[in-house]
């Protein structure tokens, strides 16, 4: 029998590189055997955690960070533009003007799991940035957001507006950056395989498949 794959995609809402790494991702196990059941969790990556609410003009964000051109920026935007083409998502980079702050969207992220709506939120939430341009760091968005998901818009604000799951989102931040990851997306694989960096489709297919042959190798030996 197919061995079950447990993945954890441990990527941030504000990274461009992580939509296009999920929807490869998706597409590589859509090409696998049914009997494998991959069981995908999504873990908390804050690239600016120390992002104020306001945010940040997205030019002087990334000057700031990377020392970027004005001629990089666009350069880099237009590669993003277009892998994002290539994966079925769209990138609007005229509307997405800002960085800003997603600890709050993580928050709702660990709710939506234990709500059985993760993948749902976590695609809007790339949607609603990387898309519509919108602040996801608004708590008026986020409920309207989350509404989208199939979830609670009064009971995201309710925790929107409280520090619930905070503490939650902060230890398994810190538990990945232990662990070494400093960069998403980061997909983990059975605990044990690191696949790094938003890939195309067929190099997840191609890992994914060796891993699972690998396993079943130890499994058939042990």
């Amino acid at each position: 029998m197919t061995s079950p794959l447990k993945i954890d995609f441990v990527s941030d809402i504000a990274c461009p590189w992580c939509i296009i790494g999920l929807k490869s991702l998706e597409d590589a196990l859509g090409r696998l055997d049914p009997e494998t059941r991959p069981e995908v969790r999504f873990q908390p990556f804050e690239l600016n955690p120390q992002m104020p609410a306001e945010g940040q003009d997205v030019v002087e964000h990334l000057s700031q960070k990377y020392g970027a051109t004005r001629e990089q920026m666009q350069h880099n935007q237009e590669t993003i533009r277009v892998r994002g083409e290539e994966v079925g998502f769209k990138f609007d980079m005229d509307r997405r003007n800002r960085v800003y702050n997603t600890f709050d969207a993580h928050r709702l992220l660990h709710w939506a799991e234990i709500e059985g709506k993760q993948p749902a939120l976590k695609h809007a939430l790339f949607t609603a940035y990387f898309t519509e341009g919108r602040n996801v760091s608004d708590p008026e968005v986020l409920a309207d957001v989350a509404e989208r998901a199939g979830l609670n818009p009064v009971r995201a604000r309710e925790i929107v507006a409280s520090d619930q799951y905070a503490d939650d989102v902060r230890q398994r931040e810190r538990f990945y950056l232990d662990q070494g990851i400093h960069s998403v997306p980061a997909v983990i694989v059975n605990d044990q395989y690191l696949i790094q960096g938003g890939q195309p489709a067929a190099v997840f297919e191609q890992a994914l498949r060796q891993i699972l042959s690998d396993e079943e190798k130890a499994g058939a030996s042990a």
